[in-house]
């Protein structure tokens, strides 16, 4: 059915239309007409009040759970989630079982979700076997289809594998993603090493764990040349050099996870293992330096870091338990409701759709009359509550579960589906 979405807010700095209320028919897939006013016979007419329009955002970092970890998180309940939160397509890191590491397990990728109202793209693993030490077969993989490289929740902590894999990389123009941390400094960690870990009596990790790596790979990059991305900063140290870097001409991006700025190490609720994430939530003067970043383009893109954990690996002692939140559905309130004080929401949804694309020199669609419709519909004023009945992954472990958040998505249409957030209408 053709659908007429009446007086929305284009949110596309690349359009002409950029800000303007409008009128949009969507017809088999695509942007079929743009006015200030229309009224088309036999179409279905949304017309929700604040209601607006950008291309569709992109993830990423997530974690699908499936193929082998299904327990955790199915494909589609992970799709599901990251519809209602907004994204119309999704980079899966390659930790599952299989590896994402051989053709075939990249086309599982490709193959599930073509025409689907989702799309998933492969991250290939940079190593064999995730070991950290030898390479993979990365041109084999690149051809097959893999958009990024990276060991994903694994820290690369070899020197000479950085090396070799920006010098193979550059070959092929290829991206390679690092989540930047010092396993000896980080080992044993459970929350940012300051004033709270010590009165809650667990051990830290400093933010030098995350600064001496990313100061390490920077190094490399200056020798090598390349592109190369961090992943999950958070620490204003790892920040400030990411922006020296630029400044010097490096092709070098980073991301922050929109859960970042929520809390700080002050104020999570201690021991609830909810509040368990990799990084760790640091400290207020962190916190105000990712605005900062955000602000200033040093960071490129907000990714989700959407990291399932089925019950059996958060229901126990918080040294034990494993870190990670779920985030697909959350990631933009979030940031939309933690950031804006020192970020405007427009630019929150820049980063969101265009910063992401471009950190993997994949196209970026635009809103035009015509064209293919991969769009996002959101109500950046608009709040809604994180009911558990509404959580489409299998999953629960998240600290924002029963919050109030501003921000909320009303549905995307990608691939001719439009996929309505049910929160939008609660």
């Amino acid at each position: 059915m053709d659908l007429l979405f009446k007086a929305v807010t284009v949110v596309d700095s690349s359009s002409p239309l950029d800000g303007q209320a409008v009128d949009i028919l969507l017809k088999d897939g695509q942007v079929s007409k743009i006015a200030p006013s229309l009224e088309v016979e036999n179409a279905q007419v949304i017309n929700e009040p604040g209601l607006c329009c950008s291309i569709g955002w992109f993830d990423l970092i997530a974690f699908s759970g499936e193929p082998g970890y299904e327990q955790r998180e199915t494909l589609d309940g992970f799709m599901r989630a990251a519809a209602y939160g907004g994204f119309t397509e999704v980079a899966c890191l390659p930790n599952v079982d299989p590896i994402t590491q051989t053709r075939s397990s990249i086309q599982f990728f490709t193959q599930r979700s073509q025409q689907s109202y989702v799309q998933l793209h492969p991250i290939a693993a940079v190593t064999h076997d995730l070991d950290g030490k030898d390479l993979a077969e990365i041109l084999d993989l690149k051809a097959a289809g893999a958009i990024a490289f990276s060991d994903g929740v694994n820290s690369l902590d070899s020197a000479d594998t950085v090396l070799k894999a920006l010098e193979y990389l550059k070959l092929i123009d290829g991206v390679l993603i690092n989540k930047p941390e010092n396993k000896r400094m980080a080992s044993g960690g459970q929350m940012h090493e300051g004033i709270a870990s010590t009165r809650l009596g667990l051990k830290g990790i400093p933010a030098i764990a995350e600064e001496v790596q990313v100061t390490r790979d920077l190094q490399l990059l200056r020798y090598t040349g390349g592109r190369l991305h961090f992943t999950q900063l958070s620490t204003a140290g790892a920040l400030n050099a990411v922006r020296q870097a630029k400044q010097e001409g490096l092709k070098v991006t980073c991301d922050v996870a929109a859960h970042q700025c929520a809390f700080i190490d002050q104020t999570i609720v201690p021991f609830d293992v909810n509040y368990k994430v990799s990084p760790p939530f640091r400290s207020e003067e962190d916190k105000v330096a990712i605005g900062e970043a955000l602000q200033d383009g040093t960071i490129d893109t907000i990714v989700s870091a959407h990291l399932p954990w089925n019950e059996e690996a958060k229901e126990m002692e918080f040294d034990l338990a494993e870190a990670g939140i779920i985030g697909l559905q959350t990631a933009y309130a979030v940031a939309n409701e933690t950031m804006t004080a020192q970020v405007s929401w427009r630019n929150i949804v820049q980063k969101l759709s265009v910063g992401s694309r471009n950190v993997i020199n994949l196209p970026v669609p635009t809103i035009v009359e015509g064209g293919a419709a991969n769009l996002t519909f959101f109500n950046p004023s608009k709040t809604w509550v994180f009911d558990p009945m509404l959580n489409a992954s299998s999953a629960k472990n998240s600290p924002f579960l029963g919050q109030e958040l501003k921000g909320c998505v009303y549905g995307t249409y990608m691939n001719g589906q439009l996929t309505l957030n049910p929160a939008y209408s609660k």
